[in-house]
């Protein structure tokens, strides 16, 4: 079977931000090529705009079949260092978008921060899904790259979920690995605070490398880890699987896509899953791992303010 084929970015010393393929752990510059299409993700997303998005991939994979590895995967995964090559976050231009009360669990979670208003009830079972402006790509961070917890806030989580790239038609391009940091206890306050319990610098992580299964739904069977480590020693571990997804992955484009317009194409992460138990914040230092089957892990560590 072939092996999946992904799209990264990473920080090259002395050339800066490279678009890359990722297969059977080898790397390849698709910067460093002729294709002008293949220069940035947002020059490639404009090619499956152009030529749709099955010709897109055969250029990828034309591509790299004649090409020579510029590095191992494995050693990209390293903390940021100008210095040294390393994994940025898989986008450019594109914005990130989020759909919450997706799951049953992050319903009852938001009731219960929110003192049971009814509101995420409603929205759970609603026809129209919740859906919101997660960030603006400098807001984004990438694999080992620091995630912020508020200063004005005392009850801070991560939320890992199955983030979703889609081309500028709204067809799914692949998917990666999302980290939807949120203050509950902003949000709790009034739910009309959830923009500023949401979307702040650093509050959203991507990567590390968008999975490109346009053929193939990740939803019915993806497992998402979340595993949070505190001086070395786990302080939560769950697990849950895109099975439990109230909304498929095709409605939640639907909708982002209703006028609106993506000409970069857009990243939605799908909600979570997994809620860390209410006494539970993260604290400064923090190592916050999650993994999703079929694409990989996103690391980060926790930095306050």
């Amino acid at each position: 079977m072939e092996p999946n084929l992904q799209l990264c970015r990473y920080f090259l010393p002395g050339s800066g931000a490279r678009l890359a393929a990722v297969r059977a752990g080898q790397v390849y510059d698709l910067t460093a090529g002729s294709q002008a299409s293949l220069k940035t993700l947002n020059t490639w997303m404009q090619f499956v705009a152009r030529a749709g998005l099955a010709q897109a991939i055969e250029l990828l994979r034309t591509t790299v079949a004649a090409a020579q590895p510029a590095a191992l995967w494995a050693d990209l995964l390293v903390a940021p260092d100008a210095s040294r090559a390393h994994l940025l976050a898989p986008l450019d231009e594109q914005e990130v978008w989020a759909a919450g009360v997706t799951y049953r669990r992050s319903r009852e979670a938001r009731e219960e921060e929110a003192h049971n208003i009814g509101v995420y009830d409603k929205v759970y079972a609603a026809e129209r899904p919740e859906i919101f402006m997660k960030a603006t790509p400098q807001r984004v961070v990438g694999p080992h790259a620091p995630v912020r917890i508020r200063g004005d806030s005392f009850w801070n989580v991560p939320e890992p979920e199955l983030t979703v790239l889609f081309a500028p038609d709204m067809q799914v391009v692949g998917y990666t690995v999302g980290n939807d940091m949120s203050s509950r206890d902003i949000e709790g306050a009034n739910p009309l605070y959830l923009p500023q319990a949401k979307i702040y610098t650093g509050s959203c992580a991507l990567g590390p490398a968008i999975t490109l299964l346009p053929d193939l739904d990740l939803q019915p069977g993806a497992t998402i880890g979340l595993r949070i480590e505190r001086a070395g020693a786990a302080v939560f571990t769950g697990e849950t699987s895109t099975r439990e997804m109230k909304r498929t992955v095709a409605e939640l484009g639907g909708y982002l896509g209703r006028y609106n317009a993506f000409p970069a194409g857009v990243f939605l992460m799908t909600g979570t899953g997994l809620v860390p138990p209410d006494d539970f914040t993260l604290q400064a230092g923090d190592d916050v791992q999650i993994t999703i089957s079929g694409i990989g892990m996103l690391r980060n560590q926790v930095l306050d303010g």
